[in-house]
């Protein structure tokens, strides 16, 4: 059937979350960006901070200047991008009758409450089914809700190393590090965005909610140790810090060159002949075809991989990265420059795709990373900044909830909002 001219432009811009409404009871960094994603979507986000603090992010920054402020953290902004904001004290009882009434007419619920701490609130998931039997509760936690240590606090170090990640992050025989920062936060607020959109398709066909368990420490390991667990599962191999470079056919690995570094991959043998040839000015060095050390790439990964970056360490060190990754491109080799994070913003590539955004933090504007995928019939968008702390408790609990203004006062006075 023909469309109405201009209709499947209409379609194109149209959001799927538009119409759900999502509670985020989470601060810091999980929670919020599960609820950036979902704002994106078209969803009605509203982000509910402690009265006066505020989440956490908005004392963590970067901040413009490096001059802390509340209302100008770059992190802080860049996760609450889209959302509605207000204040309220969930740990008292008038506070915690505001939450459910909100929650009455919810879709979601997204929660990094501790399940001791939501249990003695009373906004545990039994609980808030019976208030609201369609309301989908995502709780995010560092261990999830079952198991001795589901009532354990942690942050992202831990995290990362009771999942396994931190033991295969390093250098041989230093010390284990911890991913850089805060890489699980994101990677499980991504995890839950998607449980959440699932709990809503079978919302809409059972008409019931459902309680999401989502496990920070376990996120860990689906992302980053899944391949290192199957192989101590399968075969015993027990995987450790390598440093720059993977145990695998040479090259696998990171190299200096004249102004920065290059990443190095080549898993096909003709990827890495092509390579070999730009280094030889069209043809394979003799160094490396007269050497027999070097015929079994798996053994040469091994076994010779600090020859083989001495031997490359002269060509490296007298190219540029710029000028290492043209030659690569034009023959079709996978070897790309390590860039530093100016080098990322100014990205032709990046630029041209249009992916950053910008956000407005009163004293200027400031790029941030935009949609996270692009769709040809929906759109990912955020067209509205960060809320300020408070700034839409008029709106909520006076025009939506039904407060008089003088509630609203007397709930200013006593903390509660």
């Amino acid at each position: 059937m023909n469309q109405p001219k201009g209709c499947e432009v209409t379609m194109r811009l149209r959001q799927p979350l538009e119409g759900i409404r999502v509670i985020e009871l989470a601060q810091y960094i999980s929670g919020p960006y599960c609820g950036l994603l979902l704002a994106g979507l078209g969803a009605d986000v509203i982000k509910v901070e402690q009265p006066g603090v505020g989440d956490i992010s908005r004392r963590v920054g970067p901040f413009p200047e490096d001059i802390p402020h509340p209302e100008r953290s770059g992190l802080f902004h860049y996760l609450n991008r889209g959302k509605r904001g207000i204040t309220l004290n969930i740990t008292t009882n008038t506070g915690r009758e505001v939450l459910l009434k909100l929650l009455e007419s919810a879709d979601v619920c997204i929660s990094d409450l501790m399940p001791r701490q939501a249990a003695e609130l009373k906004l545990d998931y039994d609980t808030l089914r019976k208030v609201n039997p369609r309301l989908i509760v995502a709780s995010i936690t560092p261990f999830g809700q079952t198991g001795p240590y589901k009532d354990y606090k942690a942050y992202a170090i831990n995290a990362s190393a009771i999942g396994g990640i931190s033991l295969i992050v390093g250098q041989p025989g230093r010390e284990p590090l911890t991913p850089p920062f805060a890489l699980g936060h994101f990677q499980t607020g991504i995890i839950t965005a998607n449980a959440i959109m699932l709990a809503l398709f079978a919302q809409k066909k059972l008409g019931l909610g459902q309680h999401i368990d989502v496990s920070e420490a376990e996120s860990w390991a689906i992302f980053h140790t899944g391949n290192a667990v199957s192989a101590f599962v399968y075969s015993g191999r027990k995987r450790t810090r390598t440093g720059h470079r993977t145990p695998a056919p040479y090259p696998y690995t990171i190299l200096p060159c004249k102004d920065g570094y290059i990443s190095m991959i080549a898993l096909r043998g003709s990827e890495w002949k092509r390579f070999l040839e730009i280094v030889g000015d069209g043809k394979v060095p003799e160094w490396y075809s007269s050497d027999p050390r070097f015929q079994d790439r798996l053994k040469a990964g091994l076994e010779y991989a600090d020859l083989l970056d001495e031997l490359l360490s002269p060509w490296l060190m007298s190219h540029t990265k710029g000028e290492i990754f043209a030659r690569c491109r034009e023959q079709h080799v996978p070897f790309l420059p390590v860039r530093n994070m100016k080098e990322v913003v100014e990205c032709e590539h990046l630029n041209k795709r249009q992916f950053f955004d910008e956000i407005d933090l009163k004293i200027g504007r400031y790029k941030c990373p935009g949609p996270p995928v692009r769709f040809t019939r929906v759109s990912w968008q955020i067209s509205q900044p960060a809320p300020s702390l408070s700034q839409h408790n008029y709106d909520i609990y006076c025009r939506e909830l039904g407060y008089s203004s003088e509630e609203m006062v007397r709930m200013h006075r006593a903390n509660i909002i």
